[in-house]
């Protein structure tokens, strides 16, 4: 059965990362030192038989050449087993058969240290091809293996044939095998070892790993996967990867935390500005209902504070439903057109003093440098007229009275600018970073006077203006006034 790639089959599943790759390992090890014990067994086999064919050959090519008179003469060698020893270990053949042409043994010799049940039988001689090919045999009872070649007789019809058993080549074989079968499991073994000791070493940052992403389950997602490998290694790499995501995630959590915070915030600020003028609406009408109101004067006072209350709600409930759209559709709340920052400036210092007519208000460039200039843009001026009344709306109401104004208009860094800025209290690094935030008040009291914002105006001025791929900006600190500095794309001439 098949298992998809990268998968083990369910046996070695159940084992760890550390023995699979090890028996994998042993596995390849164990199969390399096969095939190179097979593959020196099978060279030396053939060194040693092409050997014993060289000398069998040689030998049976210079007997063939010997006269006719040459077998019976044999018989001289045979009376004379000392020397018939050393001439056959001479040449390197045990067995020497001289084979009339019908395949009957004409003579033969061999060695006397060799029983004749040991030779190989003569039907299996006459097989032997005659063209000087050797041949293997078994011998007459089995016990042995020979290798025999074959060579016409010249001179006269008949065969000579020279055969030598094989033990020899066998054994050297054999003790080749078994030297390669104990030398090579001693290596395996060795090396399994070490694989072992060396696997544990290189997984050991695995673990380390592993034991982060456990402490990381547990609930601590500051933990990081230390400088376990160099950064160019598969480690090092993967390590760069998890401490990436693990930091995305603790952000994630961060935000998810911060976000269900301002969310509830949110919903509780909300309840009190919408409760605020349900209560003062419900307050009087019930006086209304007890007859606390005899007259028509109290009559007209009351609807006089239940219109204003009125007028509060739906305003907040404008501009609720203001931020909600822009929030799911920003772009889908602008109906842009081409139009000019100076317009919307010039209303805005003539707002500052209708407020404040002791108000000292002053109309330059960006950053106070210079004139007013152009300042062209692409976007819907009524929500620009808002925001621009937001920022005058905001410096009116936090400081003091006839505390100076300066209206800044023109472009900068390739962006149209309009800048409110004053010379109030200004205000701290905290506060600051939480004045865009809705219904976040410097002073955070809600007692505040009827009509008094509700802390969105800014937060819709910032959306307003990045519906239009702007921005507000504030610069400020303690004792040194607040600059609110909006900033918007200039259009490209085509």
């Amino acid at each position: 059965m098949t298992y998809p790639p990268g998968r083990f089959s369910p046996r070695l599943s159940r084992f760890s990362l550390r023995t699979r790759l090890l028996l994998l390992t042993a596995a390849l090890l164990l199969t390399g030192l096969t095939l190179i014990s097979a593959v020196v067994s099978d060279r030396l086999e053939r060194y040693q038989i092409g050997r014993l064919d060289s000398q069998l050959r040689s030998l049976t090519m210079l007997l063939s050449r010997v006269p006719e008179t040459g077998p019976p003469e044999m018989e001289g060698a045979l009376a004379r087993p000392d020397l018939l020893d050393p001439g056959l270990d001479l040449f390197g053949t045990a067995y020497l058969v001289y084979l009339n042409a019908d395949g009957t043994v004409a003579r033969s010799v061999h060695t006397p240290r060799l029983d004749p049940a040991t030779l190989p039988p003569p039907d299996a001689l006459r097989k032997i091809p005659a063209g000087g090919k050797a041949a293997d045999l078994r011998a007459a009872d089995g016990s042995a293996r020979w290798r025999a070649a074959a060579h016409p007789a010249v001179g006269w019809t008949g065969t000579v044939i020279a055969a030598t058993p094989r033990t020899e080549v066998d054994a050297t074989i054999d003790r080749l095998r078994t030297s390669s079968l104990v030398s090579g499991s001693v290596l395996l073994a060795l090396l399994t070892a070490a694989g072992w000791f060396a696997l544990g070493r290189g997984l050991r940052p695995l673990r380390r790993i592993e034991h982060t992403a456990a402490a990381i389950a547990d609930g601590d997602l500051t933990r990081r996967v230390p400088g376990i490998a160099p950064p160019g290694t598969e480690i090092g790499h993967l390590a760069a990867s998890l401490n990436g995501m693990l930091g995305q995630l603790e952000r994630a959590f961060a935000d998810r935390a911060a976000s269900e915070e301002r969310m509830r915030t949110f919903l509780s600020d909300v309840s009190h500005e919408l409760r605020t003028p349900l209560f003062g609406i419900k307050g009087t009408t019930d006086l209304y209902r007890m007859g606390a109101l005899p007259d028509r004067a109290g009559v007209d006072e009351a609807m006089r504070r239940i219109g204003h209350e009125a007028t509060r709600l739906t305003a907040l409930t404008e501009d609720l439903l203001l931020l909600a759209r822009l929030d799911e559709s920003p772009e889908g709340q602008l109906d842009p057109a081409p139009m000019d920052l100076r317009t919307l400036a010039g209303d805005a210092r003539h707002d500052l003093r209708a407020l404040d007519p002791s108000r000292p208000v002053e109309l330059t460039g960006p950053d106070g440098v210079g004139p007013p200039g152009p300042a062209p843009v692409h976007a819907d001026e009524s929500r620009l007229r808002q925001v621009v009344v937001n920022l005058v709306g905001n410096a009116a109401a936090h400081t003091p009275p006839g505390t100076p104004v300066r209206i800044g208009v023109g472009t900068a860094g390739g962006r149209a600018v309009l800048e409110v800025a004053d010379e109030g209290p200004g205000m701290t690094a905290e506060q600051s970073g939480h004045v865009f935030d809705r219904f976040y008040r410097t002073d955070r009291s809600r007692n505040h006077a009827g009509g008094a914002n509700a802390g969105l105006g800014l937060a819709i001025a910032r959306s307003l203006a990045r519906a239009h791929g702007g921005d507000v900006e504030l610069r400020t600190a303690l004792g040194e006034g607040a600059c609110f500095r909006l900033t918007l794309p200039v259009p490209t001439q085509d």
